[in-house]
Parts: structure tokens; C-alpha cells; sequence
């Protein structure tokens, strides 16, 4: 394999054989090549979070009819950079009364937990941190640790306001986390593995297409999971003065920042990873390369897509957020997680083919759509309708006489 086609192996093979060559164990060298594997990529994931921070912005401002940031260098490319600059320079202040461990425990955590998540997703063939046969699992716990940062900032805080976006939390990501592991257990059972490289290598035809549902429940799930517009209670500013994060400044806020950023990124790269194939594509096979562009370029439509969601939606209120994933996203989980397990067992026992299987599951997705936006209808239709409140017809006044 040459070194364009796969430079990434290629460099790991070079650095490989040097360290043998130095005479280290065979030990020694598999430790230092997973400790400089996890320094490049979260290196190379915060750096992206600059570029992103940029991106978004501009997105959001075509979106909304402005122009975004356009003074620090051209097309305002440097801004990001200046925010860095003054989030590394402004002052910490910590309030009096916190808990120091947990509150400062919390912004690494928050961080480190969208980090890790990036250790099973595969750039491209043969590229991934480490392919886990339980991979889809360790997604899930991973993901739990973020969770579990809002909680501890909120808590530590000795604030009111960061204790009620904390138990925002609480009723927001646990409670989307439902249909999220739903929504994830399709892909397994289409895959037939939990490997994250598995589910990737098995999508001839990509599982946004075999199972649509399943891919709009994820995608919903996952806004709120990482408390974007329309499900950003947890940080409702009208409301909670910033949420869990309004006792933290400076580095320790940027943080917070960060993460929230390489989150959304990184839930749309699991996005691609699930439902559109990841690296798969023309010529990815024989040139890898070409499958990182794939990914990325994928990674980025549904990242747009997160952006256009935000910069559009308005925030619903908390009760209609509950209402729509235990009465809705819940719900239609359960029943298409039954239902593709059903299929996918009667056609692996009658040997059917895989067009067969993919028109199969198409199927089954659209009439349990078709039937939940039915029952919604339905009960719609039936709720009362309120009657416009009859408004006092005006009295006429007099006209007024003139006097001479």
C-alpha cells in the first residue's frame, strides 16, 4: 500500500518498525502507539472544534439574514482563533462555597466524554481507535459521562440556577436516552454485530435506507442528548441564566464550550457511521484515502443539518419535550425495534436475498410511520377545540359639540 493511498498506516508501520529497531519490547511499543494514537486524535478533534466554531457561526448567519463574523482576516477565518486567544486570557473566578474537586472535575469531564466516543468510530478501513465487538455499547456508557459532568457542574456550583439546569438534565438526556439505545439496537440487529467497524462493513445499501425510522429517531434523540434547538432547556438563558454552567469562567467555561461543539459534530459522525455508511463509497476499497472524505463529507451534511435546526426551530416548552419522547419517539422505539427483529429473523430462516431484506424493512418502517402519524391525527382530531372568547362589542361615544 503506498503512502497516498494510506498514510496513515503507513506512518503507524514506519514508527512500528523504528521503535523495534530501538530495541524496545514488543510491549513497550504497542503502549507507546496507543498513547501517541489518543494524543493525535484528540489533538486533531479540538483543533477541528476551531473551524467548526466558524463554521457554524456562518451557517447560522446565511440562515438567519446576517453576514457573521467577516472583520478578524478574510471571510472572518481568524475569529475563532481571537475567541481562544481571550478564553485562555480572561480571569478564573470561583465562587465561594463550591465543591473545588467536582467543580473543577466537571469541564475535563464534559470534554473527555465526547473524546472518548471517538475511540470506535473508524476514519476509514482499517483506521479506528480500537474495534470493539461491544462498540455500540461503549457509545452508550461513554455518552452517560457527559450526563454526568452537567450533574456534577450544576451540583457543585452552590447555585440555584446551575442546580435547576442540572435537574433539567436529569428529566431531558436520561429520558431521550431511551430512544436513543432504540434506535441503536437496529442497526445491530441489521448488522448482526455490535462492532461499530462491523455495522460500517455490512451496509451495502445504507441503513438510512433500509430503516429510515430508526435514523430519524437517532437523529431527533441525539439534538437532545446534546441539548440543541429546539431541546436547549437545560441552558435556557431566558429562563436559568445559562444553566448548570453560570458559575464558570474563563478556560474552565471554554471547555463547556468546546464540548458542546464537538458533540453535535460528533453526533453527526455517528450518524454517518450507522446509517450512511461511513467510509463506504466508490473506491473506497481500493484507495482508503478516499473513504476519510466519504466519512467527513457525510459527517459534515448531517452537521449542517444540525446547524439548520438550530438556527430555525424555536425552544419548546419542558413539558412538550417529555410528552413528545414518552408519549412519540418512546413508543414508535419499542414497536420498530420489535418489528425489525421479527423481519430480520423470518428472512434469515427463509433465506431471502438481501434486496429482498431491504425492501422488507423499507416496508415495515413506512406503515409504522405512517400509522403513528395516524393515531397523532386521530387524537387530534378529537381533542376539544377551545372557543374564541366573544369580545365585548364597543359602546359609541357621543360626538363631542363644539363650543363657540
Amino acid at each position: 500500500m503506498s503512502f497516498f493511498s494510506d498514510p496513515v498506516n503507513s506512518i503507524i508501520h514506519w514508527l512500528r518498525n523504528l521503535l523495534i529497531g530501538w530495541g524496545l519490547s514488543t510491549g513497550w511499543v504497542t503502549l507507546i502507539m496507543k498513547a501517541l494514537g489518543v494524543m493525535v486524535l484528540s489533538t486533531v478533534a479540538l483543533l477541528l472544534v476551531i473551524f467548526l466554531i466558524w463554521l457554524e457561526r456562518k451557517l447560522a448567519a446565511r440562515f438567519q439574514q446576517r453576514l457573521g463574523p467577516n472583520r478578524v482576516g478574510p471571510y472572518g477565518l481568524i475569529q475563532p482563533i481571537a475567541d481562544v486567544i481571550k478564553i485562555f486570557t480572561k480571569e478564573h473566578i470561583t465562587p465561594f462555597g463550591v465543591n473545588g474537586f467536582l467543580y473543577n472535575l466537571a469541564p475535563l469531564l464534559s470534554v473527555s466524554a465526547v473524546l472518548f466516543l471517538w475511540a470506535v468510530i473508524p476514519l476509514y478501513k482499517g483506521v479506528v481507535g480500537v474495534d470493539l465487538n461491544v462498540g455500540v455499547l461503549y457509545l452508550v456508557a461513554a455518552g452517560a459521562l457527559g450526563t454526568l459532568a452537567i450533574l456534577l457542574a450544576g451540583w457543585s456550583s452552590n447555585n440555584k440556577y446551575a442546580l435547576v439546569g442540572a435537574f433539567r438534565t436529569v428529566a431531558q438526556m436520561v429520558s431521550y436516552e431511551v430512544p436513543t439505545v432504540l434506535a441503536l439496537l437496529v442497526p445491530v440487529l441489521l448488522a448482526g454485530t455490535m462492532s461499530v467497524s462491523g455495522i460500517v462493513e455490512q451496509q451495502r445499501v445504507i441503513y438510512l435506507i433500509v430503516s429510515p425510522v430508526a435514523a430519524l429517531l437517532f437523529f431527533l434523540a441525539s439534538l437532545a442528548e446534546i441539548g440543541r434547538t429546539p431541546f436547549d432547556l437545560m441552558e435556557a438563558e431566558s429562563e436559568i441564566v445559562a444553566g448548570f454552567h453560570i458559575e464558570y469562567s474563563g478556560l474552565k467555561f471554554g471547555m463547556f464550550y468546546v464540548g458542546e461543539f464537538l458533540h453535535a459534530f460528533t453526533v453527526s459522525a455517528l450518524f454517518a457511521v450507522l446509517f450512511l455508511g461511513g467510509w463506504r463509497g466508490w473506491g473506497a476499497e481500493a484507495f482508503p484515502l478516499l473513504g476519510l472524505v466519504y466519512f467527513m463529507a457525510k459527517a459534515f451534511l448531517v452537521y449542517f443539518l444540525v446547524v439548520w435546526v438550530r438556527s430555525t426551530l424555536p425552544r419548546v416548552r419542558i413539558d412538550q419535550m417529555l410528552n413528545f419522547n414518552w408519549k412519540f419517539l418512546t413508543p414508535v422505539g419499542l414497536i420498530l425495534l420489535v418489528a425489525t427483529a421479527v423481519v430480520q429473523k423470518i428472512i434469515l430462516v427463509s433465506g431471502a436475498s438481501y434486496g429482498v431484506m431491504v425492501l422488507s424493512h423499507l416496508v415495515v418502517n413506512v406503515l409504522i410511520l405512517w400509522v403513528a402519524f395516524w393515531i397523532v391525527k386521530m387524537r387530534e382530531a378529537r381533542r376539544p377545540r377551545r372557543q374564541p372568547v366573544a369580545q365585548p362589542r364597543p359602546v359609541a361615544r357621543p360626538p363631542e359639540v363644539t363650543r363657540v
